[in-house]
C-alpha cells in the first residue's frame, strides 16, 4: 500500500482517525489492495500523516474489527481475505454505470482524456 497516497486533511470536519481509517478499508472492501498485501506499520505512518500514533493505531483497530485486516506481533498488519457479504463488483456490472459517467461527462462537453482524468482524481480522492 503506498504510504503516498494518504493523507490527511487537517481542514476536514473528518477526525484524523476516521480518515485514515477509510483510506485503508475502502481500498480493501473494494479488491484494490489484494489479500496478504502488507501494510505500512502505525510506526511508518506516523511521521508521514502527522497525528499521534494512538490516533494511527485507532485507524488500525476498526478494519481489524472488522476482519479487514491481520495484525501479528512481529509480522505486521496484512490485508485479510474479504469476509463473507462483501461484494465484489464483476467487471460486467461495472459497464452500465461507466457507460452512464461517461455518457454524462460528453454532454457536459468533456473529451476522453477529461474523464479519465476525472476519473482518476476521484479514485485517489
Amino acid at each position: 500500500m503506498s504510504r503516498a497516497a494518504q493523507r490527511v486533511d487537517t481542514n476536514s470536519p473528518v477526525p484524523p482517525y476516521e480518515q485514515i481509517r477509510a483510506q485503508l478499508a475502502a481500498p480493501i472492501s473494494t479488491g484494490r489492495l489484494a489479500e496478504g498485501e502488507l501494510l505500512p506499520t502505525v510506526w511508518q505512518l506516523t511521521p508521514d500523516l502527522g497525528p499521534a500514533t494512538g490516533t494511527v493505531a485507532r485507524a488500525y483497530r476498526e478494519p481489524e474489527a472488522a476482519s479487514l485486516i491481520r495484525t501479528r506481533r512481529g509480522a505486521g498488519s496484512r490485508v485479510a481475505p474479504l469476509p463473507a457479504g462483501i461484494h465484489r463488483p464483476h467487471r460486467d456490472e461495472l459497464a452500465a454505470p461507466a457507460r452512464r459517467l461517461a455518457a454524462e461527462a460528453r454532454a457536459l462537453g468533456a473529451n476522453d482524456t477529461e474523464v479519465e482524468a476525472a476519473i482518476g482524481e476521484a479514485l485517489r480522492g
